[in-house]
């Protein structure tokens, strides 16, 4: 068996599931048939406790494979993960896909709806509950991770970058926009097979997994996130497919302005922190709070440092 040397760790709902797929497709790329087996978050909901079981993803990984890794989006996030990959994979590399953290928040909230751990009817109505849920208040029960419900603090990409970049050498951090994997995604792709020195595969399509959803019932949702838990917990297989019964249709949910307006003065020091890290300007990234101009929304912003799981 070959240990893992590469782990894509972040963030959630910014591409990571098709860059996954594509790099399990690659015939010289090997990635945990477990998407997310969350081993090293040891502050988050596990999937994968043991050493044994988690070993036991990659024992088909062998000598024809130039690179062996997995996919767990919430890596980035946690305080644990990275430290814990260190200590297993000395020199490990780290792939993080990034975007504008106020479409994250808005996809992420889309995605724990579609998924039933979400049950406030708006983003704005779940926004305001981050401190009671911070206090253990108003969890769903169908939601394994009170955490994932942190909007604030889960979309602080630059904080989360800068905390990756003080541990780990930058040399061995590669990290990719969503725009510019939309933009020229084979590009992008190949870039990634550059860093983790595997072979181009010569891939000429890339199509778009895990795209934003909306359930046809918010009840099935909420049934099918307490089966999914069940089914992990006795530690059956995935892959009957069944959410794909309650998808009433795919795309993004239009926000208000005045909700877009607040989540760009709130989440700004992040992009500018990003922005120096990353060192481009990211002119797509800026907001215009002004234009919906004082109190947009009614919702005051929750500090990220109260909100830390």
């Amino acid at each position: 068996m070959k240990r893992p040397d590469f782990f894509v760790i972040g963030a959630p709902k910014c591409g990571t599931t098709s860059l996954a797929r594509w790099l399990a497709e690659n015939p010289g790329v090997y990635v945990s048939p477990v998407k997310e087996p969350f081993h090293f978050s040891t502050d988050l909901h596990r999937q994968v406790r043991t050493a044994a079981e988690y070993e036991a993803l990659f024992a088909k990984a062998g000598e024809g494979h130039a690179a062996v890794g997995e996919a767990t989006t919430w890596y980035l996030y946690s305080r644990t993960a990275v430290a814990g990959i260190e200590r297993y994979s000395p020199g490990a590399r780290y792939v993080v896909c990034l975007r504008n953290p106020v479409q994250m928040a808005l996809s992420l909230y889309q995605h724990l709806v579609f998924t039933g751990r979400e049950d406030a009817p708006d983003f704005l109505s779940a926004w305001k509950r981050q401190e009671a849920r911070a206090r253990g208040e108003g969890i769903p029960r169908s939601c394994e991770e009170p955490a994932f419900l942190q909007y604030a603090s889960v979309c602080a990409l630059g904080e989360q970058l800068q905390r990756l970049y003080a541990r780990v050498d930058r040399a061995r951090v590669l990290p990719l926009l969503l725009d510019d994997m939309r933009d020229d995604p084979a590009r992008e792709y190949r870039r990634v097979l550059a860093f983790l020195g595997a072979p181009d595969d010569g891939r000429s399509e890339f199509p778009v997994r895990n795209r934003a959803k909306h359930p046809r019932s918010l009840r099935l949702a909420r049934v099918m996130r307490w089966g999914t838990a069940v089914r992990d917990r006795m530690g059956l297989p995935r892959g009957l497919g069944l959410g794909r019964l309650n998808v009433k249709s795919e795309g993004r949910v239009a926000s208000d302005p005045e909700t877009v307006a607040m989540l760009e003065r709130f989440f700004a020091p992040q992009v500018d922190l990003l922005r120096t890290l990353l060192g481009r300007p990211l002119p797509e990234w800026t907001g215009t709070p002004e234009a919906a101009g004082p109190g947009a929304g009614n919702a005051q912003p929750v500090a990220i440092s109260r909100l830390r799981p």
